[in-house]
Order: C-alpha cells, then sequence, then structure tokens
C-alpha cells in the first residue's frame, strides 16, 4: 500500500522491551522548526508513553540537518546513551543542495551507527514541498518522530 493511503505511525506495541532504564538522546535541527518540533515532540511523547523516564531523555538541538551527524557521534560516544535518535527536514529547493545534503546526513547517520555499535536513527524528512513534511510531522501520514522513536525502542529489544 502506498504510503498516500497509510498512517505510517501505525505500528504495533506489544512485545516492546522494558525501556524503563533506559537513556535515550535526541538531537534535533533547528531548520524549518515548525517540523522539526513537531517530530522533536512526537518522539519525546512515544518514549515517555512505552516507559522512558523524562529524566532519561536527553534533548539537543543544532542548526541544521547537515549538523546531525557530528551532534549523533558526540551523543552516542556517550556509553550512558543506549540510543539516538536524530531529527531533521530537508525541503526540495530550486538547487541540487538538496540531494548534497540528504546524501551526506544518511552516510552519516549510518557511519555513526556502526561506529558506535548501537541504534542511531535516522528521523530526517527529505520532501519534495512543506505540505509533504506537515503530513509526515503529525499530519495525515502520521509523525515520523514517532516512527523514530518506536524504532529505537525495538532496536533496543533486539540483541
Amino acid at each position: 500500500m502506498s504510503t498516500a493511503h497509510k498512517n505510517l505511525s501505525d505500528h504495533k506495541t506489544d512485545q516492546l522491551p522494558d525501556i524503563s532504564t533506559k537513556k535515550f538522546a535526541i538531537v534535533t535541527s533547528e531548520w524549518n522548526e515548525e517540523i522539526t518540533g513537531a517530530l522533536y515532540q512526537g518522539a519525546f511523547d512515544t518514549l515517555v508513553k512505552h516507559g522512558a523516564k523524562e529524566a532519561n531523555i536527553v534533548s539537543k538541538w543544532v542548526p541544521g540537518s547537515f549538523e546531525l551527524s557530528l551532534g549523533a557521534q558526540w551523543l552516542a560516544s556517550d556509553s550512558s546513551v543506549d540510543a539516538v535518535i536524530a531529527l531533521g527536514c530537508v525541503i526540495q529547493g530550486e538547487t541540487p543542495h538538496f540531494d548534497y545534503i540528504c546524501q551526506a546526513v544518511a552516510q552519516g547517520i549510518k557511519d555513526v551507527n556502526l561506529k558506535y555499535n548501537k541504534p542511531v536513527i535516522f528521523g530526517v524528512l527529505t520532501t519534495d514541498n512543506l505540505e509533504q513534511a506537515q503530513d509526515r510531522a503529525g499530519g495525515k501520514h502520521g509523525n515520523k518522530g514517532d516512527e523514530a522513536a518506536y524504532t529505537a525502542i525495538k532496536l533496543l529489544g533486539f540483541w
């Protein structure tokens, strides 16, 4: 089913691991803050809803999506952090800048995952326009921040 007909934030929540003692870090881009703020709130609320203690959630903001990789790396390097969630929004413009940023962020987040051998979740919207971003930041397609937090929780129960 295409995403045009599905709320992407609908997922099974049975058999999730106990995260009451886990520490999460959320790094969020300030760029497109209307969108990223909604992503952040979705991630934060989902973590708390499923048992994370608010005191065990570290929140940091970076200027833009390009800086998410370094922010995630700094947070992942803290041995007390069990999972990192990186949230951002890049909207297609008139130049190839969009392609460079999206590729760099995806590669950077992947590299941090492998370097620290812990979940570092890619919660970055890469959309054609603002409406698509709004639809994925609490609109008709759910909230990618919620999905990113859910993914972090599921991965902590993997091993």
